[in-house]
């Protein structure tokens, strides 16, 4: 998970409570099965944790939850095992943005580099990475260093159970990619938020 984003989410939904944390601990927190389930049909959200998840606390309705994550995406530095989504070309040239004693760890990230009168520079052209090239450590790396994003930062909301009624339900797609973020939500009522 990303931390630093989901620290965002979380300024946003400061009204709302969110966890993430091992699966196996919320699924025992919420129930495994109707007998020792905390509230009606919350063993079904349990046998939905699966990956990188999270629950959702909240008092707002379905269509604001909704409305609010399906606008919610943010760029963010790709890792290793990502896509590439374009092409990236370093020319050869000084790395002013670079200070000398980074040379070394830039040349053993595979960068054709050397220190020319105290400065960085790249001595000839270097491909990073191909568009639809899943990318290695090493690559995911020069290209934080470079200050290329290229992977959207979003949360799939995939279901819902609410207090009140009891009710589950499917909010989005079951098969999406096990590498997207998820999280499931839930609707709470005001008292039994903490």
């Amino acid at each position: 998970m990303r931390n630093s984003k989901l620290k965002d989410i979380r300024n946003a939904w400061k009204h709302s409570r969110m966890f993430f944390g091992k699966n196996k601990v919320m699924m025992v927190a919420l129930g495994r099965s109707p007998a020792d389930e905390y509230k009606d049909n919350l063993h079904q959200v349990s046998k939905k944790l699966r990956g990188e998840v999270g629950l959702l606390f909240t008092n707002r309705t379905k269509e604001e939850v909704n409305e609010w994550f399906t606008k919610y995406t943010e760029m963010d530095f790709a890792r290793a095992g990502n896509k590439a989504t374009f092409t990236v070309t370093l020319d050869p040239g000084p790395l002013e943005q670079f200070p000398h004693s980074m040379e070394p760890q830039l040349r053993q990230l595979g960068l054709p580099t050397a220190l020319r009168r105290g400065v960085v520079t790249l001595l000839s052209d270097y491909e990073v990475c191909k568009e639809g090239d899943v990318l290695t450590p090493e690559q995911a790396r020069i290209l934080k260093l470079f200050g290329h994003e290229m992977v959207e930062f979003k949360v799939t909301i995939k279901y819902m159970w609410d207090a009140q009624s009891g009710r589950f339900q499917q909010m989005g797609e079951d098969d999406l990619p096990e590498s997207a973020p998820e999280s499931s939500e839930e609707s709470e009522s005001e008292g039994e938020d903490d």
